[in-house]
């Protein structure tokens, strides 16, 4: 009973962190790092993530420099930059890229917001299948006779604030990531 009780916790977990990585990779109107997360760049045949092919900084709280250590991969960082979902194009001047990421207007922060709250709704989706998951588990376990009753609902019981801790903690990450892109 602990085991699933613990296994549903590490992935209940895992929904968190991804969430996070998820939110890390919006861009809000300031430079960050994290935009590039997803970018890979086809080098000599292999996708490759950019920040492991190149110095990536932050110049000022608007502009994002990308320093190649190969000068010859430059076109193709430009490229994939240009050809990615980030919206941004990519000013190369010969030895570095620089990103310029322009202010958010209102009607583009409130379509992140939306976009936002979806991501919040499928982490608590995600979540709450963990949960029923870990209650068939338990019903499985009863059926074969190595469960009472009472075990069962006392982890019902625990399941039950272990989903609710995980969903208040999405919450909290939806509206603090909201109050981010809001308060530009």
């Amino acid at each position: 009973m602990k085991d699933v009780l613990n296994n549903a916790k590490d992935k209940m977990e895992k929904t968190l962190k991804v969430l996070g990585s998820d939110f890390a990779a919006i861009r809000a109107g300031r430079a960050n790092p994290a935009v590039l997360d997803r970018i890979t760049v086809d080098y000599y045949g292999a996708p490759t993530p950019i920040n492991q092919m190149a110095a990536v900084s932050v110049s000022d709280a608007r502009v994002l420099v990308i320093q190649p250590w190969d000068k010859s991969s430059l076109k193709a960082i430009e490229k994939a930059i240009q050809a990615s979902d980030l919206g941004i194009n990519p000013t190369n001047d010969g030895s570095v890229i620089r990103l310029t990421f322009p202010q958010l207007t209102e009607e583009r922060r409130k379509e992140l917001c939306k976009d936002i709250k979806k991501l919040g709704e499928d982490a608590k989706v995600a979540v709450r299948s963990i949960r029923r998951d870990a209650n068939d588990k338990i019903k499985n376990m009863k059926k074969e006779g190595e469960l009472t009753e009472d075990d069962v609902k006392v982890f019902d019981k625990d399941i039950q604030k272990l989903t609710d801790k995980y969903t208040d903690l999405i919450d909290n990450e939806v509206s603090a990531k909201e109050k981010e892109i809001l308060s530009i």
